[in-house]
């Protein structure tokens, strides 16, 4: 019986090759939006990045891109309350959510950050998927299930990638893929492939860039 979420095969010469030539070329910070009206125009293939704070979010994109100040994590968990867009080429846009799952922003900016993700989830046609991070050391949390749940409600699939998994002893991951699969099972917008990669070590990035340059 195949295995329910398996992870990512390695992608074949040529794929990997159109993702290292997506991300070779030029990145660039765009705008912070803070409100519907300042999303740039829909005119080219979307995905955006989310996870709780602190589970290398910012370094997971710095790594994609080569780039290692392009997005700056804050010290401060929930004060960056913008979707920052960066430009991939001039085909593509990145697009950092906040994190989400912090517990010393006031309540008014979580609400208005939240109403902002939901119109942006629900409106933004060109987004074609939502890689969500879980950091590989402690799996799927009830914030987590939030996120997915309003993916799974806007419709926009989305894709589980684990983060530091250098950081897990080979049983300890077995574990958390396990309970992974476990929590994901209910999500109909759930891609059905995990990635797992290592900022660090650069693992499982040449399979994220191709992942992202094979969306059209």
């Amino acid at each position: 019986m195949q295995l329910s979420f398996p992870v990512s095969e390695t992608p074949d010469d040529a794929t990997t090759e159109k993702g290292r030539r997506l991300f070779a070329g030029q990145t660039d910070f765009l705008k912070g939006v803070v409100a519907m009206s300042g999303l740039p125009p829909a005119d080219r293939t979307e995905v955006c990045f989310a996870g709780r704070s602190n589970v290398g979010k910012s370094t997971l994109i710095n790594a994609l891109t080569g780039r290692k100040g392009l997005a700056r994590a804050s010290n401060t968990p929930g004060r960056t309350q913008e979707i920052n867009y960066f430009t991939l080429s001039d085909s593509h846009y990145l697009v950092d959510l906040p994190g989400y799952g912090y517990a010393n922003a006031p309540l008014p900016v979580v609400e208005k950050w939240q109403k902002l993700l939901k119109s942006y989830l629900a409106g933004r046609q060109t987004l074609r998927r939502a890689f969500v991070l879980v950091d590989a050391r402690h799996g799927i949390k009830q914030v987590d299930e939030e996120i997915m749940s309003l993916l799974d409600s806007a419709a926009v699939t989305f894709q589980c990638v684990l983060t530091k998994t250098d950081k897990v002893k080979p049983r300890d991951l077995e574990k958390t893929l396990s309970q992974i699969r476990e929590r994901l099972a209910p999500h109909p917008a759930a891609f059905p492939e995990l990635i797992l990669t290592s900022s660090e070590k650069g693992d499982g990035i040449a399979t994220l860039r191709a992942t992202i340059a094979t969306l059209e």
